[in-house]
């Protein structure tokens, strides 16, 4: 159920107090993302929450140690005892530090509730309550998908993942992905080649990047799509924040697109996410040999359904398909099937037959592979069957 910040319609147009309200419910240890996010819609404003806060801890009975909810209050004594009280010192410089942050050209606060908010984020089981962006603030409100993958990714992994992720944002599509190396990095390129853009949601304070080899991606997307964040300015990188940020990840999309992911990938964490969130799974399909591909190939096992090209995704999407596009499709397939003749021939020579990047005929060779028009041989050569 989607909570309706009544008292906060806009950073801009908050007073300190209020944004420290926000700050202090969304970032007090010991409360908790899920905790914050109950109350919030139990009362409605922060301001309602430290109004309950107060009166809960000033009236409750001696004797009451419990942590468990008062049926009146909705409120533990615990949580009252934490968010009672005058404003902590830190939670006062984060104000301060957040609002000089948000009056910088391209920053952006938005709250739970607020116009800019993801709708599709509104309805998860623990929507963050604050989030920082930077960039066009507009685009948190676009249709996505969310396209993940492999840190360590193959050469391929990554064409692909930029392939699918062009498809999409020609289609109008936002992509939205995690800034990680790899997979990330080339889906967020994908999406900022055609008019959907993208989204990239980070695991650090928004004034931070991470990993740092991705800083200048970081600011293309700030300029010409949106950063995003939940972490409070100057969160460093820590490994507990990445499964937090997949599930924005995964809860801002109508679908997530898995490319390349081993058997313990945090992929496999925003795929979850997904599926918890009622979100359909796509994966791309690799080899049985290929570590990166094991984790794909058991989502597909546990119900992920198997995409070969970017057209099967658009259409199984209901999106769009260029009809440059899927003439691009069947051309390259059958100049494939010409250059390929009938005996074994490597990627690399293949490549060059077509004078083609290696990179730019993989999803159209596997699309074939799965079609059973051609079969990949042990050491990557490729050979047509018999009849194709």
């Amino acid at each position: 159920m989607a909570v309706h910040a009544t008292d906060t319609p806009h950073p801009a147009r908050q007073d300190f107090e209020r944004l420290a309200m926000w700050l202090r419910l969304a970032n007090t240890p010991g409360v908790g993302r899920h905790a914050a996010s109950r109350l919030l819609q139990h009362y409605h404003s922060p301001q309602a929450v430290f109004s309950a806060a107060n009166l809960r801890f000033a009236v409750a009975p001696a004797h009451e140690h419990g942590a468990g909810d008062d049926a009146a209050s909705g409120m533990s004594l615990d949580a009252a005892r934490l968010l009672a009280g005058p404003l902590p010192a830190r939670i006062h410089a984060l104000a301060e530090a957040t609002l000089a942050w948000a009056a910088q050209d391209g920053n952006h606060l938005v709250m739970l509730g607020d116009p800019d908010y993801p709708p599709t984020l509104q309805h998860i089981a623990d929507p963050p309550l604050l989030l920082y962006a930077k960039g066009d603030p507009g685009l948190l409100r676009r249709e996505g998908v969310a396209v993940v993958g492999a840190r360590n990714a193959t050469t391929q992994g990554k064409a692909n993942a930029r392939q699918f992720a062009h498809a999409l944002s020609e289609a109008g599509m936002l992509v939205v992905s995690g800034l990680a190396l790899g997979i990330d990095a080339a889906a967020h390129e994908g999406g900022l080649a055609g008019p959907g853009r993208t989204v990239a949601v980070i695991g650090t304070g928004i004034d931070r990047i991470y990993p740092r080899r991705n800083a200048a991606l970081a600011r293309r997307i700030a300029e010409e799509g949106c950063l995003l964040s939940e972490f409070p300015l100057a969160a460093p990188a820590r490994p507990e924040h990445f499964p937090i940020r997949n599930r924005i990840i995964a809860g801002m999309a109508r679908a997530t697109l898995v490319v390349e992911a081993a058997a313990k990938s945090g992929s496999l964490i925003t795929a979850n996410a997904a599926v918890d969130a009622g979100r359909d799974i796509y994966v791309l399909p690799g080899s049985v040999h290929a570590p990166q591909s094991a984790g794909c190939h058991a989502l597909i096992r546990a119900g992920g359904r198997l995409v070969a090209t970017p057209e099967h995704l658009l259409e199984d999407l209901g999106l769009p398909l260029p009809g440059a596009a899927a003439a691009q499709s069947d051309e390259a397939g059958s100049w494939l099937l010409a250059a390929l003749g009938h005996d074994p021939v490597g990627a690399d020579e293949l490549a060059a037959r077509l004078q083609l990047a290696p990179g730019d005929m993989q999803a159209s060779l596997l699309a074939l592979e799965l079609a059973g028009v051609v079969e990949r041989l042990p050491g990557g050569a490729f050979q047509r069957l018999k009849g194709a």
